[in-house]
């Protein structure tokens, strides 16, 4: 019953963290000669959050490298280098990232991606940017008690209360539901 409890518990806490999206890199071809990677990544948003999963064998290894790196196939000036057979990337900033494959050949053959990081995304309760109109001025001669104001013009407070309640029903929410159970 514990287990089934701290199950819960844990999916609830990370219910605000569902945002993100998380990529295998050439999907079930991983990362290998022969794939084409601009390919892949053109019906992809990338975003500030998600994850690239890198699959390779020991022949292949991930380098992180600058746009002069990814144009030359370089890696004389390495940002990062992954080993191993799988590399774990997170995406922590907007622009765009590079990275190559430093074994002789494989960039040159294509073994190399290019990722554009995006804004992280809103809720979708976030509030709309749509423009509102003024009302025109009422006519000469009548009171203004015969015009009454327009309505103010809607505002992001109702949703960001309404985020923030999702936040805060997953974090008290599994709390209150420990403490009823456990006693």
């Amino acid at each position: 019953m514990a287990a089934i409890m701290t199950a819960l518990l844990v999916l609830l806490m990370a219910a605000p963290a569902v945002y993100a999206a998380q990529y295998t890199v050439g999907d079930a071809s991983g990362w290998n000669s022969g794939v084409d990677y601009a390919t892949w990544t053109s019906d992809k948003t990338f975003r500030v959050g998600d994850t690239l999963v890198f699959n390779y064998d020991s022949s292949h290894t991930v380098d992180e490298v600058n746009e002069n790196g990814y144009n030359d196939c370089s890696s004389a000036n390495v940002l990062k280098s992954y080993a191993g057979t799988t590399a774990t990337i997170k995406l922590s900033k907007t622009g765009t990232v590079y990275f190559i494959c430093p074994t002789p050949g494989h960039c040159s053959g294509g073994m190399k991606l290019k990722v554009d990081v995006k804004e992280a995304s809103t809720p979708s309760g976030s509030p709309s940017t749509t423009p509102t109109s003024s009302s025109p001025p009422p006519p000469s001669g009548s009171s203004s008690s015969e015009n009454p104001p327009p309505p103010p013009s809607p505002s992001g407070a109702a949703s960001i209360v309404g985020n923030m309640n999702l936040v805060g029903g997953s974090v008290v929410l599994p709390t209150l539901l420990v403490h009823l159970i456990m006693g």
